[in-house]
């Protein structure tokens, strides 16, 4: 995945943990071209990445994550 709007090197170098999770959320709502997901980093920032999702894909990935008896489930 490109973005032309970000200079990624420069977010990457200053914010890494900012940078992981602006990334996670671009990889899930423009396409991951590719590239692959690591499930236990997605787990790991979801509070703060499921926000920044559209809504039906935070929805999907929460029921890829944790299934349908997870109470997260329900938070939406």
């Amino acid at each position: 995945m490109y973005n032309w709007s970000v200079d990624e090197e420069k977010f990457k170098k200053r914010y890494p943990r900012k940078y992981k999770i602006w990334r996670i959320a671009q990889l899930i709502n423009y396409g991951l071209d590719g590239e692959k997901l690591d499930k236990k980093e997605v787990k790991k920032y979801w509070r703060e990445i499921e926000s920044w999702l559209d809504p039906n894909k935070a929805l999907y990935i929460k029921y890829l994550l944790w299934g349908k008896n997870h109470p997260q489930t329900n938070s939406s």
